[in-house]
Protein backbone atom coordinates (compact mmCIF):
# COMPACT_ATOMS: atom_id res chain seq x y z
CA UNK A 1 0.00 0.00 0.00
CA UNK A 2 2.65 2.76 -1.08
CA UNK A 3 2.37 5.91 0.43
CA UNK A 4 -1.29 4.93 2.66
CA UNK A 5 -0.63 6.25 6.02
CA UNK A 6 -2.41 4.66 9.14
CA UNK A 7 -4.20 6.58 11.92
CA UNK A 8 -1.27 5.71 14.60
CA UNK A 9 1.01 8.82 14.08
CA UNK A 10 3.87 7.28 16.43
CA UNK A 11 1.50 5.36 19.33
CA UNK A 12 3.63 3.65 21.89
CA UNK A 13 3.66 -0.44 22.39
CA UNK A 14 1.08 0.29 25.16
CA UNK A 15 -1.25 2.53 22.66
CA UNK A 16 -0.90 -0.35 20.60
CA UNK A 17 -1.51 -2.98 23.11
CA UNK A 18 -4.81 -1.52 24.13
CA UNK A 19 -5.72 -0.93 20.72
CA UNK A 20 -5.19 -4.40 19.89
CA UNK A 21 -7.45 -5.55 22.96
CA UNK A 22 -10.55 -3.13 22.18
CA UNK A 23 -10.42 -4.17 18.61
CA UNK A 24 -9.95 -7.78 19.80
CA UNK A 25 -13.38 -7.18 21.38
CA UNK A 26 -15.12 -5.06 18.98
CA UNK A 27 -14.02 -7.28 16.35
CA UNK A 28 -15.30 -10.53 17.27
CA UNK A 29 -17.49 -12.01 15.31
CA UNK A 30 -17.24 -9.57 12.06
CA UNK A 31 -16.78 -10.96 8.70
CA UNK A 32 -12.65 -11.29 8.27
CA UNK A 33 -13.28 -8.76 5.38
CA UNK A 34 -14.14 -6.05 8.09
CA UNK A 35 -11.17 -6.75 10.12
CA UNK A 36 -8.91 -6.50 7.30
CA UNK A 37 -10.21 -3.31 6.31
CA UNK A 38 -10.41 -1.37 9.52
CA UNK A 39 -6.69 -2.91 9.91
CA UNK A 40 -5.93 -1.05 6.39
CA UNK A 41 -7.48 1.89 7.45
CA UNK A 42 -5.82 2.07 10.95
CA UNK A 43 -2.45 0.66 10.02
CA UNK A 44 -1.89 1.64 6.75
CA UNK A 45 1.81 0.60 5.31
CA UNK A 46 2.61 -0.30 8.41
CA UNK A 47 0.28 -3.44 8.27
CA UNK A 48 1.86 -6.47 6.52
CA UNK A 49 0.72 -10.03 5.62
CA UNK A 50 2.60 -13.46 6.04
CA UNK A 51 1.21 -15.89 3.71
CA UNK A 52 2.44 -19.46 3.15
CA UNK A 53 0.38 -19.73 0.07
CA UNK A 54 -1.37 -22.12 1.63
CA UNK A 55 -3.95 -19.79 3.36
CA UNK A 56 -5.26 -19.03 -0.28
CA UNK A 57 -8.57 -17.17 0.88
CA UNK A 58 -7.24 -15.26 3.56
CA UNK A 59 -5.03 -13.82 0.01
CA UNK A 60 -8.03 -13.26 -1.70
CA UNK A 61 -9.92 -11.46 1.36
CA UNK A 62 -6.86 -9.14 1.54
CA UNK A 63 -6.70 -8.11 -1.85
CA UNK A 64 -10.33 -7.33 -1.89
CA UNK A 65 -10.31 -5.55 1.26
CA UNK A 66 -7.04 -4.03 1.21
CA UNK A 67 -5.68 -3.47 -2.52
CA UNK A 68 -1.79 -3.23 -2.43
CA UNK A 69 -1.38 -4.71 1.10
CA UNK A 70 2.39 -5.84 1.30
CA UNK A 71 2.39 -9.85 1.45
CA UNK A 72 5.52 -11.57 2.55
CA UNK A 73 6.13 -15.05 1.65
CA UNK A 74 9.08 -16.81 3.08
CA UNK A 75 10.30 -18.75 0.80
CA UNK A 76 12.43 -21.81 2.66
CA UNK A 77 13.60 -23.37 -0.02
CA UNK A 78 11.64 -26.32 0.44
CA UNK A 79 8.99 -25.60 -1.15
CA UNK A 80 6.35 -27.62 -3.36
CA UNK A 81 6.49 -26.22 -6.52
CA UNK A 82 2.68 -25.95 -6.56
CA UNK A 83 3.22 -23.59 -3.65
CA UNK A 84 5.52 -21.50 -5.55
CA UNK A 85 3.36 -21.63 -8.46
CA UNK A 86 0.28 -20.05 -6.53
CA UNK A 87 2.65 -17.57 -4.93
CA UNK A 88 3.11 -16.59 -8.60
CA UNK A 89 -0.49 -16.29 -9.67
CA UNK A 90 -1.82 -14.33 -6.79
CA UNK A 91 1.64 -11.66 -7.35
CA UNK A 92 0.68 -11.22 -10.80
CA UNK A 93 -3.33 -11.34 -11.00
CA UNK A 94 -4.10 -10.21 -7.71
CA UNK A 95 -3.78 -6.57 -5.85
CA UNK A 96 -1.08 -7.62 -3.34
CA UNK A 97 2.39 -6.25 -3.25
CA UNK A 98 4.43 -9.23 -2.67
CA UNK A 99 7.56 -9.46 -1.25
CA UNK A 100 10.08 -13.00 -0.88
CA UNK A 101 11.51 -13.47 1.88
CA UNK A 102 15.08 -15.82 1.89
CA UNK A 103 16.55 -17.68 4.44
CA UNK A 104 20.27 -16.21 4.90
CA UNK A 105 22.07 -19.38 3.73
CA UNK A 106 20.62 -21.82 0.47
CA UNK A 107 19.59 -25.09 1.69
CA UNK A 108 23.14 -26.38 -0.20
CA UNK A 109 24.80 -24.14 2.43
CA UNK A 110 22.94 -25.12 5.24
CA UNK A 111 23.54 -28.67 4.31
CA UNK A 112 27.62 -27.89 4.36
CA UNK A 113 27.41 -26.23 7.53
CA UNK A 114 24.75 -28.81 9.44
CA UNK A 115 24.75 -31.74 7.49
CA UNK A 116 22.10 -32.74 4.98
CA UNK A 117 18.40 -33.32 5.87
CA UNK A 118 18.67 -31.17 8.57
CA UNK A 119 14.80 -30.86 8.85
CA UNK A 120 14.66 -34.81 9.80
CA UNK A 121 17.17 -34.63 12.10
CA UNK A 122 16.05 -31.07 13.98
CA UNK A 123 13.24 -29.77 12.76
CA UNK A 124 12.94 -26.96 15.03
CA UNK A 125 16.54 -25.70 14.32
CA UNK A 126 15.73 -26.10 10.62
CA UNK A 127 12.42 -23.98 11.22
CA UNK A 128 14.09 -21.16 13.09
CA UNK A 129 16.55 -20.99 10.46
CA UNK A 130 14.59 -21.43 7.29
CA UNK A 131 11.29 -19.56 8.35
CA UNK A 132 11.24 -18.12 12.13
CA UNK A 133 14.33 -15.64 11.31
CA UNK A 134 13.32 -14.99 7.63
CA UNK A 135 9.93 -14.12 9.35
CA UNK A 136 11.51 -11.37 11.97
CA UNK A 137 13.51 -9.55 9.48
CA UNK A 138 10.08 -9.70 7.03
CA UNK A 139 8.15 -8.15 9.70
CA UNK A 140 10.61 -5.48 10.96
CA UNK A 141 8.84 -2.82 9.61
CA UNK A 142 5.62 -2.76 10.30
CA UNK A 143 3.56 -2.51 12.99
CA UNK A 144 1.07 -4.96 12.70
CA UNK A 145 0.68 -8.71 10.78
CA UNK A 146 -1.84 -10.66 9.52
CA UNK A 147 -1.98 -14.42 9.74
CA UNK A 148 -4.61 -17.32 8.21
CA UNK A 149 -4.31 -19.20 11.68
CA UNK A 150 -7.88 -20.30 12.96
CA UNK A 151 -9.02 -21.80 16.14
CA UNK A 152 -10.00 -24.85 14.77
CA UNK A 153 -6.55 -25.47 13.42
CA UNK A 154 -5.12 -27.47 15.82
CA UNK A 155 -5.08 -27.99 19.80
CA UNK A 156 -2.67 -24.56 20.04
CA UNK A 157 -4.58 -22.06 18.35
CA UNK A 158 -8.16 -22.55 20.08
CA UNK A 159 -8.01 -19.28 22.20
CA UNK A 160 -6.82 -16.90 19.51
CA UNK A 161 -8.20 -13.75 19.00
CA UNK A 162 -9.26 -12.03 15.97
CA UNK A 163 -7.21 -9.20 16.64
CA UNK A 164 -4.26 -9.28 19.52
CA UNK A 165 -1.09 -8.32 20.57
CA UNK A 166 2.04 -9.91 19.96
CA UNK A 167 3.89 -9.72 22.95
CA UNK A 168 7.23 -11.09 21.84
CA UNK A 169 7.48 -8.84 18.49
CA UNK A 170 5.95 -6.10 20.24
CA UNK A 171 3.44 -5.71 16.99
CA UNK A 172 -0.62 -6.21 16.52
CA UNK A 173 -1.21 -9.16 15.23
CA UNK A 174 -4.68 -10.12 13.36
CA UNK A 175 -6.23 -13.51 13.05
CA UNK A 176 -9.37 -12.66 10.82
CA UNK A 177 -10.24 -16.05 9.78
CA UNK A 178 -10.00 -17.72 13.79
CA UNK A 179 -13.65 -18.05 14.06
CA UNK A 180 -14.00 -19.60 10.55
CA UNK A 181 -14.36 -23.47 10.34
CA UNK A 182 -13.28 -25.79 6.97
CA UNK A 183 -17.15 -25.49 6.28
CA UNK A 184 -17.16 -21.49 5.83
CA UNK A 185 -13.63 -21.75 3.93
CA UNK A 186 -15.03 -23.82 1.43
CA UNK A 187 -18.43 -21.70 0.99
CA UNK A 188 -16.32 -18.86 0.18
CA UNK A 189 -13.79 -20.36 -2.21
CA UNK A 190 -17.13 -21.79 -3.81
CA UNK A 191 -18.86 -18.41 -3.62
CA UNK A 192 -15.71 -16.30 -4.88
CA UNK A 193 -14.25 -18.51 -7.22
CA UNK A 194 -10.86 -18.20 -5.19
CA UNK A 195 -7.76 -20.33 -6.73
CA UNK A 196 -6.19 -22.92 -4.60
CA UNK A 197 -3.24 -24.45 -4.13
CA UNK A 198 -3.50 -27.72 -6.77
CA UNK A 199 -2.00 -29.61 -3.53
CA UNK A 200 -5.34 -29.24 -2.38
CA UNK A 201 -6.89 -31.97 -4.74
CA UNK A 202 -4.22 -34.16 -4.08
CA UNK A 203 -4.91 -34.60 -0.09
CA UNK A 204 -2.86 -31.86 1.61
CA UNK A 205 -5.18 -30.08 3.90
CA UNK A 206 -2.40 -28.22 5.64
CA UNK A 207 0.49 -26.75 3.36
CA UNK A 208 3.93 -26.55 4.55
CA UNK A 209 7.91 -27.72 3.47
CA UNK A 210 7.74 -30.54 1.07
CA UNK A 211 10.18 -33.15 3.30
CA UNK A 212 7.63 -32.22 6.17
CA UNK A 213 4.34 -32.51 4.52
CA UNK A 214 2.42 -35.48 3.17
CA UNK A 215 -1.26 -35.52 2.46
CA UNK A 216 -3.96 -36.71 4.99
CA UNK A 217 -6.81 -39.43 4.75
CA UNK A 218 -10.67 -38.52 4.39
CA UNK A 219 -11.26 -38.18 8.41
CA UNK A 220 -7.80 -37.82 9.42
CA UNK A 221 -6.98 -34.39 11.04
CA UNK A 222 -5.92 -31.94 8.76
CA UNK A 223 -2.88 -30.63 10.54
CA UNK A 224 -1.52 -34.85 10.32
CA UNK A 225 -0.09 -33.97 7.40
CA UNK A 226 2.97 -31.59 8.80
CA UNK A 227 5.77 -32.98 10.75
CA UNK A 228 4.25 -36.61 10.46
CA UNK A 229 5.64 -39.20 12.88
CA UNK A 230 6.87 -36.60 15.61
CA UNK A 231 5.91 -34.74 18.56
CA UNK A 232 6.28 -31.12 16.38
CA UNK A 233 2.76 -29.29 15.76
CA UNK A 234 4.13 -25.40 15.14
CA UNK A 235 7.30 -24.37 13.12
CA UNK A 236 7.84 -20.98 15.65
CA UNK A 237 5.99 -18.62 13.86
CA UNK A 238 3.33 -18.13 16.09
CA UNK A 239 5.01 -18.91 19.59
Amino acid sequence: MTGTTGTLGTATADELRELAEEAGRTLEGAHPEQVLAWAGRTFGDDLVLASSMGDEVLVHLAAAAVPGIDVIFLDTGYHFAETLGTRDYYAQFTDIHLRTVLPLTTVAEQDAVHGPRLHERAPDRCCAMRKVEPLERGLAPYRAWVTGMRREDAPTRTDIGVVGWDERRGKVKLNPLAAWTQADLDAYVAEHHVVLNPLRELGYASIGCEPCTRAVAPGEDPRAGRWSGTSKTECGLHT
